[in-house]
This record gives structure tokens, C-alpha cells and sequence, in this order.
């Protein structure tokens, strides 16, 4: 059986789960089978995925006579492919491991169990389709499911809301996909990939078919300003699909970019890159900045992945200006960063979004001012979600800093682009991505600060337990890769290496080879990174130090009650809260970028009520082009409302008159 055709069958059984759960639903242990067999076809997909790229298997490709009758269904399994359906199948397997545990708190479990099996096969369909029709329809089939899985919940409160506004961006989206494969199948109308990959295409096409793949694919993934749905949406999901959209669709948003952008649309000229670099950029800046501020746990991690989207985005940008000006080797580097930070961000995005499902089983609570002191009462999920912490904050050894690195490793190759323009921009969007992952840390030290460290705020999170065992070992395991894919990224790099060649035309030199597993991503005099080291030297001087302050301070315990800012009480609300903690960088960014504002009420001396600080921090983009837009919108549809009270007569003369504009347009277009 071939790589394809073995996905094909994983496929429809995912498919074939849905209609099961329904027949077993009083069956009492119908989440753990669904959940598990849905671990178990992941982890062939994941198997299959590394099977291709690593060459022991070879890239086929299936037509099915399904679909249009013209065209069958066309599906291929290549390296690009290959790569994304590891992330997919890692990432499903994951998230459905940790669902058996999580799963059992759900108290309508059908509202989930039939569409979760299906999500995972429609997103799979989606990375194997190879021709226009398939994808399209796997596209929207993954987003109707994700959109009921979104609405799992439909009675809690904004549910409903985040559900309408995802459901319109989708449908914006796909339309704005549906106009990019129009154009790429020509006035021919051939919707298959080769076809389309085959054709020649002048600069301004390519240019239009990347500017709608960003507004297609980018509502999907998150960018700004497309990202509005992304923080009602992920917070309104069960823990566990919330890791999936976050980890793993979001990244199947990104394979759609890639594929049509790197491979179908043909070359691009550079000074399309400019756009895309600064638009990553932007949304890595905004999307971190409203992670910073935020409350809520899941809706912090849901803006840290636009954060982490636009720094994709922004690396696939540097790449296509590379490869426009025949840099082939350094587009590599910069296509490679973006694929491993791809496959980083769906191992410690969805390790957060579980850690955050384990707080909300555990305590009721997603506001990070009701949790605290969680460390002591649930160590695990607080050693894992530390790891997780740190991974993002792209702190080394682990695996977003060695990402990033490679990221920053291909902006310094910015001065041998001939371009005056592109000197300048990809220089200043090194220093904005600079500035996300400076904030990036500061907001998940206080994630993590006053979410788990500190004396509990609330009386649930003072009687908080650890949670199941199912819901540990997949956030273990996805630990253990952050960990090991940090410490050996070459390893990683080495298994993407066919993606990046196909895409970017050119590989990275092999890492496997290089002594004690450096990185050598272009050449030895010109940097390097040895994560193994980095490793045993954290490791080294951590434990040397806690010897040296045990053998030589004094043995004598000494205790003394906690500093706590000169307040005499030892309440908990005299803690620094997540207010408090941005407060100095919401003044000096937020003001300007999100409208944020402290509302102050100070009553005068004598009387007796109590000052209050409210702090109001808006979406900017949501209230100043969303909410405008509706308005016109509904003025137009109120207005074009009378069309429906016109005589027979007007009616004629309507049509009438459309039909003679339409002649004309052809008659000049002729």
C-alpha cells in the first residue's frame, strides 16, 4: 500500500468515527474509544508524514472518481505535504490522548465526539488534495466541522458571538481562495495542480494571487487584520480542540499559503515580499502586545498565536524576497525557520492550551486574578506548563529559541539583498519581531506568575487538584519534544530538508553530521548554535550553584513571613495581579496601539466611597473597521431594501438596464 493510499484509509476511518460515536453513544467508555482510535490513525499519519520525508518511503500520488466528473479527485503526498501531515498527525494524536482524561468532564460529550474524528480527516484531506475542487471542498468541510466544535458549548455566554464571527470570516476566506484558484486555473478552467503549476504567469498575476492567498489563508491562520474570530473562537472551544485549532489548523491554514504562494503561483518579483515581511511582522507585534494585557488564560494564549503566525509569516516573506533575487541558499534558511518554528509551535501551543484545560477542570476558572499558588496544589501541569512557558518565550535550549534563531540568522543576510528597499524593511521587522519575542516573555512570565506562583486568590484555586493521568502523559510528551527537538534541532532540520528544497529550491547543509549536534545552518566562521551544550551547561552551572549555596551558606533553616509591598495583611489580593504586571508596558504601547485607557474615580475627602481604577482596552481594528463596515453594510442592505416594492414596470427597467451595462462592459472588454 502506498504512503497516499495508507492516508486515504486513515482518512475514512477518522470519517467513519463520527457515525460511530452516534450508534455507541450509551455506550459508557464511547469518548475513550473514539478519542483513542482517533491517537492511534494520528499516529500512522504522523509515521507515514516522517516515512516520506525521511526517503523510506516514496511520494505517490491517487485519482478517485469522485468530485467533479470532468476531473476525479486528485491526492499526492509529497515532501510539502509530508511535512504537514506530521504536524497534523503529532498534533492530533496528542490532542486526543489528552482527551480521554478531558473528555470525561464534558457534559454533553455528543456535541463534540461525532465532529472531533472528522475535523482531524477533513484537515488531512486538506494537505493531500492536489487539485483546486478537493481542496476547497476539504477546506470548508474543516471549517464547518471546527465551527461545531466552536459551538460545543453554545450556552455559555459569548459562545454564540464567537461562533457568527468565525463562521463569517471562513466564508470570507473561502471566497477569497475560490478567486486565487481562479485565477491560477486560467481562462483554460483546469483545477488541477499541475496544470495550474505548469502555466506562465506575469509578475502583477503572481502578485494578485499572493495578495488573495493572504486574505484567504491569513483569515485561517490569523493574521492581522483577519484575526478577529481567532481569540472568541479558541477560548469558547473545549481545551482540547482549542489545541487543535491553535496547533495544528492554524497550520493547515499556513500549508495553504505555502503551497499555492511557493508552488503554484509561480516566481514573484521582490518587491512583493515587502508586504508579507511587514505584515508578519505587524501581526507578531499586535497579536503579543493584546496577549500581554489580557485575562483570560486561553484568550492569552489564542493572541500569542497570532504572535507566533505573523512570525511565520514574516520568515516566508524573507524567503520569497531571497529566492526572487536567486539567493537560493539563504532563502532555504529562511524557508527552514519557518517550517521548524511550524512544527515548534504546535508542540508547545497545544502543550499550553492543555495546561490551561487542566486549570479550568481543576478550578472552574480561566481569569488568571482568581488562580495563583496553583504549583503547589497541581505540580505536574505546573512543571509542564513551565516548560511550555519557556519554549515560547524562545528562551534556549528549547525549541522556539532555536527556531527563532534561525529566523534572526536570515535577517542579518538582509545587507546582501541588492534592493535599497528591502535593506531597509526586513532590518526594522528583525527589530519588531525583536520587540514580539521580548514581549512574548514578559506576558508568560506573567502567565505563569500569577497564574501558578503566589498564594491562591480564590477558594477553588485553593482546593485545586491534579488532574488525570491521560491528560499528563500528552502533555508530557509533547514537553519531551519541545525539550528534545531544542537540544537536537539539527535532527528536525535534516527531516525537513526535502520540504525546503522543493519549495525554496535549495536545502540547508546536513546537520546530522556536524560534531556534538551544532547547527551550521550557512557556514561555520558565520554562526552557530549548539543546543546540546547550551543544554549540559544550564544543567552544570544550575546544579553547581545550588551545591555551592548548600555546602558553603549557612545549614541554619531560617524563615520570616513573605515581603508584601509594606502592607501589613496578608490577603491575597495584595499580590502583583495580572493588572498590575502590565500595567508599565499597556501604558507606554497599549495607549497608542490598542486604545487603552484608565478610568480613575477618586472621590474627595469625606466621602466615604471607594476609589475605583477601571482600566478599558479596546480592539482597535475590531471597532474601527469591523464594527464600521457592518454599519455600511447594513445601511446598504436597508437602502437596497426598496428594491423589493418596485412596480412591474421599474422591475423591467432594471433588468433592462443591467442587461445593456452588461453588453457594454463586454463590447469594450472585446
Amino acid at each position: 500500500m502506498s504512503a497516499v493510499d495508507l492516508s486515504l484509509f486513515c482518512v475514512a476511518a477518522l470519517l467513519a468515527l463520527g457515525p460511530a460515536a452516534i450508534v455507541l453513544r450509551r455506550l459508557a467508555a464511547v469518548s475513550a474509544l473514539v478519542y483513542g482510535a482517533s491517537a492511534l490513525l494520528c499516529l500512522v499519519l504522523t509515521s507515514v508524514g516522517v516515512s516520506v520525508l525521511a526517503g523510506a518511503a516514496e511520494i505517490s500520488g491517487r485519482v478517485l472518481p469522485i468530485g467533479l466528473p470532468w476531473l476525479g479527485a486528485h491526492w499526492q503526498l509529497d515532501a510539502l505535504s509530508a511535512f504537514f501531515l506530521l504536524v497534523v498527525g503529532f498534533g492530533g494524536a496528542a490532542a486526543s490522548i489528552y482527551a480521554i482524561g478531558y473528555g470525561r468532564h464534558e457534559q454533553e460529550p455528543l456535541r463534540v465526539l461525532p465532529f472531533y474524528p472528522a475535523f482531524l480527516g477533513a484537515m488531512v484531506l486538506v494537505v493531500l488534495a492536489h487539485d483546486a475542487f478537493s481542496f476547497l471542498l476539504s477546506w470548508e468541510v474543516m471549517s464547518l466541522l471546527s465551527w461545531a466544535l466552536v459551538m460545543a458549548h453554545h450556552r455559555a455566554a459569548g459562545t454564540q458571538h464567537a461562533g457568527y464571527v468565525y463562521l463569517v470570516m471562513a466564508g470570507f476566506g473561502t471566497m477569497a481562495l475560490l478567486l486565487a484558484f481562479g485565477l491560477l486555473a486560467g481562462s483554460a478552467g483546469d483545477y488541477a495542480f499541475e496544470a495550474m503549476r505548469a502555466t506562465q504567469r506575469s509578475p502583477a498575476m503572481a502578485a494578485a494571487i499572493l495578495a488573495l492567498m493572504l486574505v484567504g489563508a491569513g483569515s485561517k491562520a490569523g493574521l492581522v487584520p483577519l484575526h478577529v474570530w481567532l481569540p472568541l473562537a479558541h477560548p469558547a472551544a473545549p481545551s482540547h480542540v482549542s489545541a487543535l485549532m491553535s496547533g495544528v489548523m492554524t497550520k493547515v491554514a499556513l500549508y495553504g499559503l505555502i503551497r499555492v504562494v511557493f508552488d503554484l503561483a509561480g516566481p514573484l518579483a521582490w518587491w512583493a515580499s515587502p508586504a508579507v515581511i511587514v505584515l508578519g511582522a505587524t501581526t507578531a507585534v499586535l497579536g503579543i502586545l493584546n496577549a500581554l494585557v489580557a485575562s483570560d488564560i486561553k484568550k492569552v494564549l489564542a493572541y500569542s498565536t497570532i504572535e507566533n503566525i505573523g512570525v511565520i509569516v514574516a520568515a516566508l516573506g524573507l524567503a520569497l524576497a531571497f529566492r526572487a533575487n536567486g539567493m537560493a541558499a539563504t532563502s532555504a534558511l529562511a524557508f527552514s525557520a519557518a517550517l521548524f518554528h511550524i512544527f515548534n509551535h504546535a508542540a508547545f501551543k497545544s502543550l499550553l492550551f492543555m495546561g490551561a484545560g487542566n486549570v479550568l477542570v481543576a478550578t472552574g476558572q480561566r481569569e488568571l486574578d482568581a488562580l495563583g499558588g496553583l504549583i503547589h496544589r497541581m505540580p505536574v501541569t505546573a512543571f509542564l506548563m513551565l516548560v511550555g512557558a519557556l519554549a515560547i518565550s524562545a528562551l534556549p535550549p528549547l525549541n522556539g529559541f532555536a527556531s527563532e534563531w534561525l529566523l534572526f540568522q536570515s535577517v542579518l543576510k538582509s545587507p546582501d539583498l541588492p534592493q535599497a528597499g528591502l535593506q531597509i524593511i526586513v532590518p526594522a521587522a528583525g527589530a519588531m519581531l525583536a520587540l514580539a519575542a521580548a514581549l512574548a516573555a514578559a506576558a508568560f512570565v506573567r502567565l505563569y506568575g500569577v497564574g501558578f506562583l503566589g498564594r491562591p486568590r480564590s477558594e477553588v484555586a485553593a482546593k485545586a487538584v491534579e488532574v488525570d493521568r491521560f491528560s499528563l502523559a500528552a502533555m508530557g510528551a509533547l514537553a519531551l519534544v519541545c525539550v528534545l527537538a531544542g537540544i537536537f534541532p539539527g535532527v528536525v532540520l535534516d527531516l525537513l530538508a526535502p520540504a525546503a528544497e522543493a519549495m525554496a529550491h535549495a536545502r540547508l547543509p546536513v546537520q546530522a553530521d556536524d560534531a556534538w549536534q551544532t547547527l551550521v545552518p550557512i557556514a561555520e566562521a558565520r554562526s552557530t548554535y549548539n543546543g546540546l551544550l547550551v543544554f549540559l551547561f544550564i544543567v552544570f552551572s544550575a546544579t553547581s550553584s545550588a551545591w555551592l549555596v548548600h555546602r558553603l551558606a549557612s545549614r541554619r533553616l531560617r524563615r520570616g513571613p513573605a515581603w508584601d509591598c509594606g502592607f501589613p495583611s496578608d490577603i491575597a489580593n495584595t499580590q502583583y495581579g495580572a493588572g498590575s504586571f502590565a500595567q508599565p508596558l499597556r501604558r507606554v504601547l497599549g495607549t497608542i496601539l490598542l486604545g487603552a485607557r484608565e478610568d480613575v474615580s477618586m472621590p474627595p475627602p469625606g466621602d466615604n466611597r471607594p476609589a475605583r481604577l477601571g482600566v478599558i482596552v479596546r480592539d482597535v481594528i475590531w471597532e474601527g473597521g469591523y464594527l464600521r463596515l457592518s454599519a455600511i453594510i447594513n445601511a446598504i442592505a436597508t437602502q437596497s431594501n426598496r428594491l423589493q416594492f418596485l412596480t412591474i414596470r421599474r422591475y423591467l427597467s432594471l433588468v433592462v438596464g443591467s442587461l445593456v451595462s452588461l453588453l457594454l462592459v463586454l463590447t469594450i472588454w472585446n
